[in-house]
């Protein structure tokens, strides 16, 4: 399948980067790489695993690349000034951007399920993943999170997982147009919101990408998504929601619970209704959920042992991911970065009882810049009245990039709608003021993308609730 048998990952810490650089090594080839954040110290058992794994490591400073027979594979965030690009450029050695190789090795598969969206995809993905190898298809599965399900002592970051079988699901990204180079038999598409790109510039990309498709699962809950269905031939889309009774997979019955949620789905064609109860909760799971189940039937599955198998799902590490409770504080590590993934956090949050201490760091300037209006808007609609707002400076890790707008105009502009926001620029001081906040019942949530090490801040600050010994 692979032209090339020595890859090097600059930056194959990333959660992009280190799924695809496993599965290449577990397809044989040869793969060592470097990260910004290994050369800070940061990260360590990340890169402990990718070592056990035979993947050579090195400093991102060109030493890794020495030979023009290896391939070079970056993300898109990867600069041309970074010594591994430029040592590449001296020896000639070829270069791949992260999703053109996953693309590669994608199209090559006999049966691709992609998944798009702005929101979800990664969830959908990991029960997709899960469902098949239930069911014993052996996919593989390119995730851009840890699906808690193939986690093992040996196997702690699983975000990818190889399999013997001919299906190869992956997640798909529209934020740097890559979308375009899967070519999917099914392709999954749940949601079409502002995030990284204008609307219009996102409406082509996922018209183009069901077009691509023999099968495309489409969600009618979604406003554009529901347009876009419109567009395609009838016998070649699978729609599903909860709200059109003209939906192929028709989701009714939600039972809503802390930490689960329950709902029934009828298959119009067929008229077979099952039920389906998820150890993951939120109303945006269910409609993940039946997206999945829609992909399967699209193979050929059984929708009553597909539904079972789903009840085995345990979620993706970040995505509402609780951490613990300690003093009757329970905190929660979540990955909403954008004002749909956010809202949906907030939504299940406030479902049930309980003030919500929200600590969110945004993942970079640029998107404050893209989105920043709207994330006022959605903090204004979400937060409750007695709900606090923390946020710190956005995640940076070097590079050039424009500063004019930042975590201080969020917070002016959700203070203006009349809500609590505070902004706390460093981090540490941040956990001593959600610290003095918190008292028992609260909810704090630790929101943000790009950055692992707001898992390690989340498990700290539970550690901090922890009572004071004498």
């Amino acid at each position: 399948m692979n032209e090339a048998k020595s890859y090097f990952f600059c930056g194959i810490g990333g959660s992009g980067m280190l799924p695809l650089a496993c599965i290449v090594r577990a397809q044989g080839s040869d793969v060592a790489g470097s990260d910004r954040a290994l050369d800070q110290g940061r990260l360590a058992p990340k890169f402990d695993f990718l070592k056990a794994r035979g993947i050579a490591l090195f400093p991102q400073d060109g030493s890794g690349i020495t030979s023009p027979n290896q391939l070079l594979v970056t993300s898109a965030a990867v600069e041309e000034t970074v010594p591994d690009v430029q040592a590449a450029r001296r020896l000639g050695t070829k270069h791949i951007t992260r999703p053109q190789l996953l693309a590669r090795l994608f199209n090559a598969a006999p049966t691709g399920i992609a998944v798009g969206g702005t929101s979800g995809k990664s969830t959908t993905t990991g029960m997709i993943g899960w469902i098949l190898h239930s069911l014993g298809r052996a996919p593989t599965v390119m995730n851009g999170a840890v699906m808690k399900n193939f986690v093992t002592p040996d196997t702690p970051f699983a975000s990818a997982l190889v399999g013997s079988g001919d299906i190869f699901v992956s997640e798909v990204d529209e934020s740097d147009g890559s979308i375009a180079l899967y070519e999917p038999r099914i392709a999954v598409l749940n949601n079409i919101t502002l995030d990284h790109k204008s609307l219009d510039e996102l409406r082509t990309l996922f018209r183009d990408f069901v077009g691509k498709a023999e099968t495309a699962v489409l969600n009618l809950d979604d406003d554009e998504t529901r347009l876009l269905a419109a567009l395609l031939p009838a016998e070649k889309i699978i729609t599903v929601g909860f709200q059109d009774e003209a939906a192929d997979l028709r989701g009714s019955s939600v039972r809503e619970e802390p930490l689960a949620i329950a709902f029934d789905v009828t298959e119009r064609s067929s008229g077979e209704t099952v039920s389906v109860r998820l150890a993951v909760p939120g109303r945006h799971n269910a409609e993940n959920a039946l997206a999945a189940l829609a992909a399967v039937r699209a193979l050929g599955l059984d929708l009553r042992e597909a539904a079972a198998a789903l009840s085995g799902f345990t979620g993706l590490r970040r995505r509402f991911d609780i951490v613990g409770t300690r003093n009757g504080v329970t905190v929660i590590d979540d990955f909403g970065h954008n004002p749909d993934k956010i809202a949906a956090t907030l939504a299940t949050l406030h479902a049930f009882p309980g003030r919500l201490l929200i600590f969110f760091q945004p993942h970079g300037y640029g998107p404050l810049q893209k989105m920043g209006r709207e994330l006022i808007d959605c903090f204004a609609r979400n937060l409750a009245a007695e709900d606090v707002l923390l946020m710190p400076d956005p995640a940076y890790f070097g590079g050039t990039v424009e500063r004019t707008v930042g975590s201080e105009d969020i917070v002016a502009g959700v203070l203006a709608t009349g809500r609590i926001a505070e902004h706390v620029a460093d981090r540490a001081v941040a956990a001593e003021r959600l610290q003095s906040l918190a008292r028992p019942g609260d909810r704090i949530v630790i929101m943000g993308a790009r950055d692992d090490t707001l898992s390690e801040f989340a498990a700290h600050l539970l550690d901090s609730l922890a009572p004071k010994k004498d």
